[in-house]
């Protein structure tokens, strides 16, 4: 036997060729090297993270997450204001943007007609690309005008003295806040959510929907029981996709939020994000206990980003339990 081959135990492939054992073995290690530097990029990230927020972390403790006093001359810092912020217009947006997302997934599925279907797809698709300052300028100069005088003015007039509906509807009516950010990330990661949960449905094989509409189930039904169970994980990744784009967006944010510290008091109110605060005062940041603190608002960014893929990792697992 020639000394360019060796002998193998699988009985198929009774000689394997020396040079494709090397370049197996060097495609191993490229992987592995991938991945490593992957993990390793993660973990430099986030000690780099904690490493320049320390001064801040050292000073203020706990105190920083709950505390709103944002005040650059004193050089006292609090993150409650845009770490809320955050929380609140991911929220909202993520609750406005999945209905709206998975029912359009399921019309182009289900119930569009063949001619209409590849255009209102590659429509979608289209409004995944454009870059997030198009809407901003969007939402700040069309949007916000539009949303101020028929949205809010109408509802904090309507809205009854000393109920709840005043609290809710509480803030300036000038277009821009918490809800008008929540709704402009709501259209941005529509099309990502819609477009991702598109391809999972259209991945479901046809034998087994044709099963179900066989035995007389509805589209509903379908969908609900045949076509979910089968696409779970993904669909859930496919939400995690969109909700990680509205915890990080920062331009579109920064535009139509208002840029206040404080809390926010009702949805019409002025907030921040820790993404706009960051975009806003990285460059005046002359202090090092500000840099510090901006640092830090990054460093709760990424925690909040880590348990929110926790949390979901912990869901399907359940899931898969039961």
């Amino acid at each position: 036997m020639s000394e360019a081959y060796v002998s193998s135990p699988h009985p198929l492939f009774p000689h394997v060729h020396v040079r494709g054992q090397r370049v197996e073995r060097a495609f191993r290690y490229a992987c592995s090297a991938a991945s490593l530097a992957l993990l390793g990029a993660t973990v430099g990230l986030c000690v780099m993270l904690v490493w320049g927020g320390w001064p801040s972390i050292s000073t203020f403790g706990l105190g920083f997450f709950t505390s709103t006093v944002w005040n650059p001359v004193t050089d006292t810092y609090g993150g409650a204001g845009p770490i809320v912020g955050t929380l609140i217009t991911s929220a909202v947006a993520l609750a406005l943007a999945l209905p709206l997302a998975f029912c359009t997934a399921v019309f182009l599925v289900e119930f569009c007609p063949a001619i209409l279907r590849r255009p209102i797809g590659i429509a979608v698709e289209l409004l995944a690309g454009i870059p997030s300052i198009v809407y901003g300028m969007w939402g700040l100069f069309v949007f916000a005008p539009f949303f101020a005088t028929y949205i809010e003015a109408p509802l904090m007039s309507w809205a009854p003295p000393g109920t709840v509906w005043e609290r809710l509807f509480s803030g300036i009516p000038n277009g821009s806040g918490i809800l008008t950010a929540s709704i402009i990330l709501a259209i941005m990661i529509l099309p990502y959510i819609a477009a991702t949960l598109r391809e999972l449905f259209v991945s479901v094989p046809v034998r087994v929907r044709e099963a179900a509409y066989g035995m007389g189930c509805t589209p509903l039904e379908v969908v609900w029981s045949v076509t979910l169970p089968f696409v779970r994980r993904s669909a859930v990744g496919a939400v995690m996709l969109g909700l990680g784009r509205a915890l990080g967006e920062t331009m579109a944010v920064t535009f139509v939020i208002g840029n206040s510290h404080r809390l926010p008091r009702g949805l019409f109110d002025s907030g921040a994000t820790i993404s706009s605060v960051i975009a806003n005062e990285f460059a005046e940041a002359t202090s090092p206990m500000h840099m510090s603190a901006l640092l830090e608002l990054g460093f709760a960014l990424f925690l909040i980003t880590f348990v929110v893929l926790a949390l979901a990792r912990a869901l399907l697992g359940h899931g898969d339990a039961a």
